[in-house]
């Protein structure tokens, strides 16, 4: 049942990437479509065509490798200004003008209006901004599935456990030393399944507010819970103990290294940072609960930044992939993943022991993070990249508009093919990376730990 639960997991991850795909090249097809631009294909991978069928002027398919997609149109490079013929062609110039001769050939008769580069500006910029943005909606209406719909796990005012004796924090094991003291919590008789109502007379109507009231006091106190619909006034001694360090919203802050990267244990666990307050000893109660709208934003601003972050920090984790890869290395929790690695994680969270709405949660958590990372990866200033075709519409526009200005003539079309040279350059990058985490994901994953 396991096997076939990880095979289903498995093949629910690359259908989910596959529309993923096929949804950010649809951002392309339609305003193309719209804007008059004729599109020759539109492909959902790379390599070889496992199925087409021809619609009009545009070839749907399929190939074999789901490791992007894309919508061909025609005339992407605008054509060469008039060049001296007697100046002899450097090996730049040469991948320049190969590149524009390319994109030439699907050029047929009745094509003279049809081109991507004849279009103005903030068409072309619509066209190209369509792609990522298909991603964006797509991780947001799955976040808001999951976060509004499905509900997270939050802890309660409902006692969940009470911890026998006193450990502190960074303890490795929760088991109890023979000279280790009771927990005031045990010690004041708090049971599993009371509701904390108030703390030292001040009412906790979540759970911030009875960790912040315990953690507040030091010394005896109260805390008055209802049991069997009873209200009961409980007495405690807090104590000073070390405790986990949370931030402003809750979050448990974790140790970091120079390079602000995550302290891991021997087991690959992230290390909490400790501060001193008041302890009694118990843990709460974990209920799904839903988010509201605002919520949701700040939570899907939150993973945002989070993505930002780790696309800055992608080109530091070269070396740790390469060495999980190819020198047997330990593979960290948090390193990149590819398209292999997500769909062995997918398969590893549909086979968990866990309930079935956990593990769909956990799916389309894992999307809806992959879409998001798709849309601000496109959005890179780069080419072959949708963000590198942004950029030169928009600087087209400022071209032409500072033109006007100064009443010179019009400068034309942006020549993007004048950077193909360098996206050529990044896209055997991309390439040499893919194969890399390719390599890393199957002869050592990242695993699940559960």
């Amino acid at each position: 049942m396991v096997a076939l639960l990880t095979v289903l997991g498995i093949v629910l991850m690359i259908l989910g990437l596959l529309f993923s795909i096929a949804w950010h090249e649809l951002g392309h097809l339609v305003p193309a479509k719209l804007f008059g631009i004729r599109c020759t294909q539109y492909m959902v991978g790379f390599g070889k065509t496992l199925w087409s069928v021809k619609r009009g002027d545009t070839e749907y398919g399929l190939k074999a490798i789901p490791l992007g997609g894309y919508v061909r149109m025609v005339g992407m490079i605008p054509p060469a200004a008039p060049a001296d013929p007697d100046k002899p062609m450097s090996r730049w110039r040469a991948m320049i003008e190969d590149a524009r001769e390319a994109s030439y050939v699907e050029v047929e008769p009745g094509d003279e209006d049809r081109q991507f580069y004849q279009r103005p500006p903030w068409k072309r910029l619509i066209v190209m901004f369509g792609g990522p943005f298909m991603n964006l909606v797509l991780a947001v209406v799955l976040f808001a599935v999951l976060l509004m719909g499905i509900g997270v796990y939050q802890p309660t005012t409902v006692v969940g456990a009470v911890h026998e004796c006193v450990v502190p924090a960074t303890a490795a094991t929760s088991e109890c030393p023979e000279d280790a003291d009771p927990s005031p919590a045990a010690a004041a008789g708090l049971q599993v399944g009371d509701r904390i109502v108030a703390v030292n007379g001040q009412p906790t109507p979540d759970w911030e507010a009875v960790q912040s009231a315990i953690r507040a006091h030091i010394g005896p106190g109260t805390v008055d819970v209802i049991r069997d619909g009873e209200k009961i006034t409980l007495h405690a001694d807090f104590i000073e103990n070390q405790v986990v360090k949370r931030d402003e919203d809750g979050n448990t802050v974790v140790r970091r290294d120079a390079d602000g990267d995550p302290i891991l244990d021997e087991e690959g666990r992230q290390i909490p940072e400790t501060v001193t307050a008041g302890f009694l000893g118990f843990a709460p109660q974990e209920q799904r609960q839903t988010l509201s709208a605002a919520e949701t934003a700040a939570f899907f601003g939150d993973t945002v930044v989070s993505v930002g972050k780790a696309i800055i920090t992608l080109p530091s984790k070269i070396p740790d992939v390469f060495a999980a890869a190819f020198l047997g290395a330990e593979r960290t929790p948090d390193s990149p993943v590819g398209v292999v690695g997500a769909s062995r994680i997918s398969g590893e969270i549909l086979a968990m022991p866990a309930p079935v709405l956990d593990r769909v949660a956990m799916l389309i958590n894992l999307l809806a993070g992959i879409n998001l990372f798709l849309f601000a990866f496109n959005m890179l200033p780069i080419l072959p990249l949708d963000g590198g075709h942004i950029v030169g519409a928009l600087w087209e526009s400022v071209r032409r508009w500072t033109a006007r200005i100064f009443k010179r003539p019009d400068p034309g079309p942006f020549d993007v093919a004048q950077l193909m040279p360098v996206a050529y350059i990044m896209v055997a990058c991309f390439v040499g990376f893919s194969l890399m985490l390719l390599v890393a994901d199957i002869v050592n994953p990242v695993r699940l730990i559960y």
